[in-house]
């Protein structure tokens, strides 16, 4: 490992042009970015990086792109994005990240409702998403393009090449020599640079203001918790509009100058982060779940002896972890092989963060040797501010805020402990673009009202519950996280989502959404035929598969939070239906109301549910679905006496 580097004057580079500018000047041989194309890694160096900002930001300018001024940006991590988003704030404007499969709707509702002027858009696809939104979105006056396939058809008068905005940018220079240089020199790090979108559980996001100097000094605590060094490598592959990733991609990068890889496309991900094999890694709890999910799927293809290994490495590495050691016969059977499979053997560092993670997934990457932490933070808050410690990794925890000057409180306790979670710390948001009353509602005294349920526990460590809105409380009286008992059972390979109902009701109940990849493998080796993902989910040997899977969850719980009912949906949810967050959380009142019937059915003792419905793809096509779900009931457990008010 490389020393760790001389941190930069903070106080002097304030913005994330002047960092860069910096960078270039003192380590411009050095590599900065590095970006897949066509199957060939192709590097850019930190002085290659800056000239492409300039180029980028005198062109904005050309275009009268300034100050009050905002520049979205939409489509894969590309290393342009990270230069257009930089140079949106060196031409004074604010940046607003929007996910790349983002509908047309939500890019209409952000476009407008930020009175967008310029929107860079990776390639065909995102250019198509705004043209068809032809005067709906009147503020936006350029669409910049990177990608130029399949663009020759279109005569849009707002579309713009990229490669035509570095000529505008070159123009600039010749017209006026020197100007980026003041340009950044004149930027401000207490302006808000970045509106970064909350995740919009319940509605809308709401945009949060962000300063550069907020972010980076954010950046600067993060660092010391989590050192990193010239050289590192990461692999981006979250989501740019998500704060976590604007940390890592952006923030960090800059000051440890890490080298940040992009994939060729997201398909390709986990094979190009392999050819990578990163020095650490921040994953989504979902991607998480997926890896050890793909994991157990290629173990059911393995040969017995091979599935045996498989089952004694795990076995041996889960009780080594137990007892807070390594196990050199799990290391050697199992654990130096897989880690390399999937390109971790370099894995200094690791994290999770953006919902909970179950830890059973917790506890599976830990007992490979993943030296997996949880994070815990808010958009509002920049990100994570909690983090295990080294050496004090606990499933059950989120950790300790990583600087002394980061606040954390238990505002309105009940008798256990669990009340809602209240932040503050130097380096917060500067409230919610054009909304000031959510942000008196959300900012209170200086302390961020996070809306999560949460206890200290006897070490200090943080426990996160669940949203408080979210716990849950059955008509008998029994509370309960349902994001905790759906955690447990996302750990199953063959579960890909699951939503637990139960709130006013006598039990607890789930509608599970199969995980079709590895439910198909498995239905094709044991010769069980289907057509469609509605067809496979309703065979009587998926049910009885998925049965196992509940009765297992079931074990590991209390008597009051125990699944009665359970059925598989004839679809997976979906972000586009606006069933999930674009962080793939759940939306439990669009669940409420679109399922609303399914729902009552479930607790009205039908043992099937005929469903005749429709739903659209995204590409607009339509399909007709008539099934029956089959409502599943387990046998309920012996008595026992009620448990505390919150388990998780």
């Amino acid at each position: 490992m490389s020393a760790p580097p001389e941190m930069p004057d903070l106080r002097r580079l304030d913005t994330l042009p002047k960092l860069l500018a910096h960078n270039a000047r003192a380590h411009g041989a050095e590599t900065a970015l590095r970006e897949k194309h066509f199957g060939i890694w192709r590097s850019l160096t930190w002085a290659q990086y800056h000239d492409r900002v300039r180029a980028f930001a005198l062109g904005l300018r050309r275009l009268g792109i300034g100050s009050g001024d905002v520049v979205a940006l939409i489509g894969d991590n590309r290393p342009d994005w990270v230069c257009g988003e930089i140079a949106t704030h060196a031409a004074g404007a604010m940046s607003l990240g929007m996910y790349r499969d983002a509908l047309d709707e939500e890019v209409a509702y952000l476009v407008n409702y930020a009175e967008v002027r310029l929107v860079f858009a990776e390639d065909e696809e995102q250019v198509d998403k705004l043209l068809g939104l032809g005067d709906r979105i009147p503020s936006l006056r350029h669409i910049v393009y990177s990608d130029p396939r399949g663009m020759r058809k279109y005569r849009d008068p707002r579309l713009l090449s990229v490669d035509a905005l570095v000529g505008l940018g070159a123009e600039a220079e010749a017209a006026e020599p020197g100007l980026y240089e003041r340009l950044v020199e004149a930027g401000d790090g207490s302006q808000v640079a970045i509106l970064c979108t909350t995740s919009g559980t319940t509605a809308n996001p709401k945009l949060a203001m962000l300063t550069s100097a907020a972010l980076l000094r954010h950046c600067a605590s993060y660092l010391k918790a989590d050192p990193r060094a010239p050289g590192d490598e990461y692999v981006s592959m979250l989501p740019l509009p998500w704060i976590m990733e604007q940390i890592y991609g952006l923030g960090k990068a800059l000051q440890a100058r890490m080298v940040v890889n992009f994939v060729e496309e997201p398909e390709t991900a986990m094979n190009d982060f392999r050819e990578i094999g990163p020095s650490f890694v921040l994953f989504a709890p979902r991607v998480w779940e997926q890896i050890a999910a793909d994991v157990r799927s290629r173990v059911m293809d393995a040969s017995p002896l091979k599935q045996r290994l498989y089952e004694l490495g795990m076995r041996l590495g889960l009780k080594a972890l137990a007892e807070s050691r390594r196990s050199r016969l799990a290391e050697l059977l199992l654990f130096r092989a897989l880690r390399d499979r999937l390109g971790f053997t370099r894995l200094r560092s690791a994290a999770t963060g953006g919902a909970a993670l179950g830890p059973d997934t917790f506890r599976f990457f830990q007992a490979m040797g993943v030296p997996l932490r949880q994070l815990y933070g808010q958009t509002e808050l920049i990100g994570a501010y909690t983090v295990h410690r080294a050496g004090e990794v606990d499933f059950d925890t989120v950790g300790v805020p990583f600087d002394e000057g980061i606040e954390v409180r238990i505002e309105n306790p009940d008798h256990n402990g669990v009340g809602e979670i209240v932040t503050r710390h130097p380096h917060m948001f500067s409230g919610y673009y054009r909304n000031e009353e959510a942000t008196r509602a959300d900012l209170r005294g200086g302390w961020m009202h996070t809306g999560d349920a949460g206890y200290f526990d006897a070490k200090g460590h943080l426990v996160v519950i669940d949203r408080i809105k979210d716990i849950a409380t059955t008509s008998g009286g029994d509370r309960f996280s349902p994001q905790y008992i759906e955690n447990k059972l996302k750990f199953s390979p063959y579960v890909a989502e699951a939503v637990i109902l139960g709130d006013g009701r006598p039990y607890l109940s789930a509608m599970v959404c199969i995980r079709f990849p590895i439910v198909s493998k498995w239905a094709e080796k044991n010769r069980i035929a289907f057509t469609t993902y509605t067809d496979l989910s309703s065979r009587d040997e998926v049910y009885d598969l998925l049965r196992r899977e509940v009765e297992t969850v079931n074990a590991s719980l209390p008597e009051s939070q125990r699944i009665r009912k359970f059925l598989l949906l004839y679809k997976e949810l979906d972000a586009d239906d606006g069933e999930l967050t674009r962080t793939r959380k759940v939306r439990r009142g669009v669940i409420a109301e679109k399922y609303g019937d399914i729902i009552e059915a479930i607790y009205g003792d039908r043992d099937a549910i005929d469903v005749d419905t429709t739903i659209t793809f995204q590409d607009g096509t339509r399909q007709r679905i008539r099934t029956r779900l089959k409502v599943v009931e387990l046998a309920p457990g012996p008595a026992r006496p009620r448990e505390p008010a919150v388990a998780a």
